[in-house]
């Protein structure tokens, strides 16, 4: 999970508020020295980390809880929004505007995961309905060219590139009049090793021609906090207009770069959270505050349901459900959708209380694999098999086990799973899926 251990420090502690018999004081001192060790071994600044946690304190002696708020929510509240106050508040998305195109130019230094973030980027918006197209200026690192043009194939945008011109700027104008085709253009510039003088005229150079609607610096998580003092100075170099941190799915402690940035001037966009094109996540500082505490994210979880099936398919799926029709074809196109959506360790961040439940990574892993063998079944069943599930006989089960190479006790799990996802599906057949999603709403706290 992003920022694994401060997450589990401050369950933690928050914990310890919830079982305690009162709210005074002193337990409010020892929940503030517990967030100070927690925010500090993330490699928060020490300043804010004091600022913040005195912050706690002074409100809770000055501000009243509501008359039938119990003191402890009441704590918990004041946290929460502390927390989300030292990310940045609120979130703020890049807006494209009806221009073509719309320039979003990329700065920041080597390894800072700039070139895969473009295609991350591409990916985000293509899905989002706009035209696409890529610029790869970064004419210094070898291969960074190449690496552009093999990962917008992947993720099915247009690539303009020259690998053989070593200036920025005549490669940009080279393509200049095509760019009025697409919705978006994204820019990958070059970086250096650290912020030297020849750097920052390049990007000075190219921000002053390219003249981008949004400057982005990337930065890897474990910058800590001298991500603060990059960010100032390509600030002061293309006025960047917002931050995106990469490898947030690392060991790193994260921390300090997030932090930092929040005080830099330019807003946190978006978080890389992993090596595939969907790994992408918008910066919601309310919501990742209540990711890091346990309360789970479901406006992430819905955009990733959303981003992995279409509207039509969800209708369709939908309609079968509610008629009572279910085979393994449905579960095959359940799957589907789940795998899109990422990894089951990170899903289960998303949902209110699944990250409190502290199952094993091994756990987690043996589930993800069990899916994709299951898949590797399907595949090697026929259609009537794949719609009649009901037919598939012990003399089958053989038969598919050779055809996908998984073990018959698996395949006879998946049958297992399969009748007890029918049977649920049965119990709704026929029910309205509005009161049906009002009575799951009235479960889950805070909706």
């Amino acid at each position: 999970m992003v920022l694994d251990n401060l997450s589990v420090s401050l369950k933690n502690s928050l914990k310890k508020i919830t079982s305690a018999l009162f709210i005074d004081e002193r337990t409010v001192n020892e929940l503030v020295k517990e967030i100070q060790r927690a925010l500090l071994a993330a490699d928060v600044n020490v300043q804010l980390v004091f600022d913040l946690t005195n912050k706690i304190k002074q409100r809770f002696r000055e501000e009243k809880p509501t008359k039938d708020q119990p003191k402890r929510e009441f704590l918990i509240h004041i946290v929460y929004e502390e927390l989300t106050n030292l990310l940045g508040r609120e979130k703020e998305e890049i807006t494209i505007q009806q221009k073509k195109p719309f320039k979003i130019m990329l700065v920041g230094l080597f390894g800072s995961g700039k070139t895969t973030t473009i295609c991350k980027l591409a990916n985000y918006y293509k899905k989002r309905n706009y035209k696409v197209a890529v610029l790869g200026l970064d004419v210094h690192r070898p291969a960074a060219t190449h690496q552009l043009k093999l990962l917008s194939e992947q993720v099915g945008v247009q690539c303009f590139i020259d690998e053989k011109e070593k200036d920025p700027v005549k490669i940009y104008k080279e393509f200049e009049s095509q760019y009025k085709n697409y919705d978006v253009l994204i820019i990958d510039t070059a970086g250096r090793d650290a912020l030297l003088q020849e750097l920052i005229d390049e990007i000075e150079s190219l921000n002053k021609i390219i003249q981008p609607d949004e400057r982005i610096l990337v930065i890897p998580a474990e910058l800590g906090q001298t991500a603060e003092r990059q960010a100032k100075q390509f600030h002061k170099s293309c006025n960047i207009t917002g931050i995106i941190i990469t490898k947030m799915d690392g060991t790193a402690k994260a921390g300090g770069a997030l932090s930092a940035c929040s005080v830099s001037g330019a807003k946190i966009k978006f978080l890389g959270v992993g090596e595939r094109p969907n790994d992408l996540e918008t910066f919601n500082p309310p919501n990742f505050v209540s990711r890091l505490l346990g309360m789970g994210d479901l406006e992430a979880l819905l955009e990733k349901a959303k981003e992995a099936i279409s509207e039509k398919q969800s209708k369709d799926i939908e309609k079968r459900l509610l008629k009572g029709e279910f085979n393994l074809v449905d579960l095959y196109e359940q799957m589907e959708a789940m795998s899109k959506m990422g990894s089951l360790s990170k899903l289960m961040e998303l949902v209110p209380g699944m990250s409190q439940l502290k199952l094993p990574k091994e756990v987690l892993d043996v589930q993800e694999d069990k899916l994709k063998h299951w898949k590797y079944c399907m595949n090697s069943m026929t259609k009537s098999e794949l719609e009649e599930p009901e037919i598939i006989s012990g003399e089958r089960i053989s038969r598919i086990s050779k055809g996908s190479g998984v073990p018959t006790s698996e395949i006879r799990d998946l049958l297992k799973q399969y009748k007890m996802a029918k049977k649920m599906m049965s119990s709704i057949k026929g029910k309205d899926p509005e009161k049906l999603m009002r009575k799951f709403k009235g479960r889950i706290p805070g909706m």
